[in-house]
């Protein structure tokens, strides 16, 4: 009969380390990048316009681009005024939906990589796949607004 220490040795999941794993780290990053990224539409306020970062395409041209009143557009989604954020970019939900489902994805993906070992290599390449999808969906107005200027 087996001690009842190795038992218990025998059954316990292999622990993962958060430093050693680089896919835990980069969603960490990302969480990290996301969380600033909505923190940053809730903090500064449509009514006042005070946002700290300027469209340099609109200051340099004089003409406005295809992001212009997206950051307005985020703090109004985020305050609950869909119709308003609509008016100010019409991909702001878009934008919006990007940003919060990759932070649940983050925090999602980063369960499972910790909880099944096995399953690292089909994750990662869901993530990279599920993500890469979702950004083009998000973001494919502003790249092709992009290509046609260049």
């Amino acid at each position: 009969m087996t001690p009842l220490s190795n038992r218990n040795n025998q059954n316990a999941k292999p622990q993962v380390s958060f430093k050693q794993e680089p896919y835990l780290m980069a969603n960490a990053v990302f969480a990290g990048v996301i969380f600033l990224i909505i923190l940053y539409t809730a903090i500064f306020s449509p009514e006042k316009n005070n946002y700290p970062v300027a469209c340099i395409h609109e200051k340099i041209t004089g003409e406005p681009c295809s992001s212009c009143g997206l950051s307005h557009s985020l703090s109004l989604i985020l305050r609950g005024r869909i119709d308003e954020a609509y008016s100010w970019n019409e991909n702001g939900m878009a934008v919006f939906i990007f940003f919060v489902s990759q932070l649940i994805f983050r925090i999602f993906f980063s369960r499972i990589y910790i909880r099944y070992p096995g399953l690292h290599k089909q994750l990662i390449i869901t993530d990279i796949i599920g993500s890469f999808i979702i950004f083009l969906l998000a973001f494919m107005p502003f790249i092709v607004s992009i290509l046609k200027w260049i």
